[in-house]
């Protein structure tokens, strides 16, 4: 009986989600914020909690996180990381600075503690690579200037995460500054191992696991990630991060092979994960943290705009590309509900789960919104600014003609 109820549950699910994803495809959205409004209410106090499938979700949003971080890793070579990260780490320095510090700010006044703020600071830090991406396509942007200029800041803060997870997973464990010292040298040390192997001997490792069989190359690259995952978390450093270093690991043929057949799976695990952050969130408090989350969602959406119009002023991009460059950053979404995840899973602060929700909800709407429209905006007012300048201008130039006519004569 129990068996037939978790099919039931977890088929629902999977139905709801397919019908929702084409919802959103059929408008141009983001699927994200669907996924979540589907958790909330399915979890507790929703309009129909579920019970049977809960654990089984649990785990397939697990691997939802796992994916997401492998498949990450697979855009990027080592060379393309380490050539990045010394090109444009002013950028990163930058958009670190603006836009995690506000996310600390606010825990502390809120009184939730350290801990809850160096969390937070990372769901306001991180934008969404998965929703950003989509609208650079959707836009027609993908072959503009500032292109590689958002797409440095996106692949500066996947690095980030691979110091910051072990950090963020040490101290919502309660580990000492010892223990937490000592997993984040792992962390460093198994990210600067792993770059080492993937640039003199990337081609070898892409070669073992290549094959031209694709269930033989599915195989081995979900086996090698999980594995690799799991032994991460055993170290205490974090699955996610394992599985970002075996996606940087692999490059050529290998890479892309994986990248086709892993796509599908990974929609389909990332869509539970979002549910499954839903299913932990009680949509009753949702409103009590909702002016909080909207105050962060405007103050951090303008200091994402300001990270990408100085990073694009710093490649030499025009003034147009510049806000382009900053409308396009605002969007978070996948990161940004991970980071809460690890947070609401620890039981750190009640209220953070749903002021993630409702700060991701906001931003996944708001970012297409602002990657389309902060250029034109921007563009409209400087022309009404130079229109009011230009007639107090006349004036003065006039008055001045004659008094210097009287002096001459």
């Amino acid at each position: 009986m129990h068996s037939a109820v978790l099919l039931i549950e977890f088929g629902s699910i999977i139905l709801a989600l397919g019908l929702l994803g084409r919802f959103a495809g059929r408008f141009r959205i983001s699927p994200i914020p669907l996924y979540l409004l589907a958790g909330l209410a399915f979890g507790e106090g929703g309009l129909l909690p579920l019970g049977a499938s809960e654990e089984f979700v649990a785990t397939g949003a697990e691997i939802g996180v796992i994916l997401l971080l492998l498949m990450l890793g697979l855009e990027y070579s080592a060379s393309d990381l380490v050539s990045n990260l010394k090109a444009h780490y002013p950028a990163g320095l930058v958009d670190g600075a603006l836009n995690a510090l506000p996310g600390a700010v606010a825990a502390l006044l809120l009184g939730w503690g350290p801990v809850a703020a160096v969390v937070l600071a990372g769901v306001t830090w991180i934008s969404s690579s998965g929703v950003i991406a989509k609208v650079l396509g959707d836009l027609g942007r993908v072959g503009n200037r500032e292109t590689p200029v958002i797409l440095s800041v996106l692949v500066l803060e996947d690095l980030a995460m691979a110091v910051y997870l072990p950090i963020v997973t040490a101290l919502v464990a309660g580990a000492g500054l010892a223990a937490g010292s000592l997993t984040l040298a792992i962390a460093l040390g198994a990210a600067g191992l792993v770059l080492f192997l993937a640039v003199r001997y990337g081609r070898v490792i892409s070669r073992f696991v290549s094959s031209d069989d694709p269930e033989k190359l599915l195989l081995v690259v979900l086996g090698l990630t999980i594995l690799v995952a799991g032994v991460a978390q055993q170290l205490q450093v974090s699955a996610a991060v394992g599985a970002f270093l075996v996606g940087i690991a692999l490059s050529g043929e290998a890479a892309e092979g994986a990248h086709t057949l892993l796509s599908p799976l990974r929609d389909l695990f990332a869509a539970i994960f979002f549910v499954f952050f839903g299913l932990h969130t009680d949509p009753a408090s949702i409103p009590p943290v909702l002016l909080p989350a909207l105050a962060l969602a405007v103050v951090t959406g303008a200091t994402k705009i300001v990270t990408g119009y100085w990073a694009a002023r710093r490649a030499g991009i025009s003034v147009k590309g510049r806000w382009r460059a900053g409308g396009a950053l605002v969007a978070r979404g996948e990161f940004s509900i991970v980071i809460a995840g690890l947070a609401v899973t620890a039981g750190i602060e009640p209220s953070l789960g749903p002021l993630a929700t409702a700060y991701v909800l906001i931003l996944v709407v708001l970012g297409p919104l602002t990657a389309r429209y902060t250029e034109p905006l921007a563009t409209r007012w400087n022309r009404r600014r130079t229109a009011r300048r230009e007639p107090d201008r006349e004036p003065a130039e006039r008055t001045e003609a004659p008094a210097q006519t009287s002096v001459g004569d």
